[in-house]
């Protein structure tokens, strides 16, 4: 873990003492520094008092639940950008859409693994942390989709699309292996910076994202059933 990780400060938002501190330690132990809530609103007042690097958040929270929590997060200016993973026991998929939708970048369930959930807390950080993946001053394009890596603008159509920093990696992803398929965990790799077999429907929670937000661009996405995704090579429809 390098020294800028090490450092990072985590905000975890948790009702259960028990995993709060399981967590805590772990965390602390890789060199994290640690701060803790017990309830949306304690949550949201220490946002408020001091932005961390990640938030790790339960959704099932006295007060305001996680959803809401993360809800107001994204709406924040301040907040608007903060990573943010889920962690919870409920495990069925409308759940997790509705998590992934709303703008968590990742999504882990209970019970868990105390080393999975420092790799995952590892691979956002260094997602975030690091440079843009496309050239400086270039721009791609593809039919009505333009990217300008310079400014880390996404276009369609001409008018300017509001993407994540994990939906415009997950493009840049696509968009510059354009024709090639590349399976889930090769995306996993190269927009998340996950290495280890970790078994997550996170990717495809946020290919459907993205298609949502670029709109008539959204067909350029294909799906290769069995295999992972590919970017169109031709503008024209198959």
């Amino acid at each position: 873990m390098t020294r800028k990780q090490t450092a990072a400060r985590v905000l975890v938002v948790e009702d259960e003492r028990d995993i709060a501190a399981l967590v805590s330690f772990h965390l602390t132990r890789e060199g994290y520094r640690v701060r803790t809530a017990e309830s949306g609103r304690e949550a949201l007042d220490a946002l408020h008092a001091e932005r961390p690097d990640l938030m790790l958040l339960d959704l099932m929270l006295p007060g305001f639940s996680g959803y809401e929590v993360l809800g107001e997060v994204r709406r924040r200016a301040e907040t608007a950008d903060l990573p943010v993973i889920v962690l919870t026991a409920r495990r069925d998929e409308a759940d997790r859409v509705r998590g992934l939708e709303l703008g968590a970048d990742d999504y882990i369930t209970k019970p868990f693994s105390p080393r999975e959930l420092v790799l995952r807390i590892a691979a956002v950080l260094r997602r975030v942390q690091a440079p843009p993946v496309s050239a400086t001053g270039r721009v791609l394009q593809a039919g009505p989709l333009a990217v300008d890596g310079d400014a880390m603008r996404v276009l369609v159509g001409g008018r300017e699309v509001e993407l994540t920093p994990t939906e415009y990696r997950l493009l840049i992803s696509l968009l510059e292996r354009r024709g090639r398929v590349q399976t889930r965990q090769q995306l996993l790799e190269s927009a998340w910076g996950i290495h280890a077999r970790i078994e997550t429907r996170t990717v495809d929670m946020h290919v459907q994202r993205l298609r949502n937000k670029l709109g008539v661009g959204a067909p350029m996405i294909e799906t290769v059933r069995g295999f992972g995704y590919r970017f169109r090579a031709r503008e024209e429809e198959p």
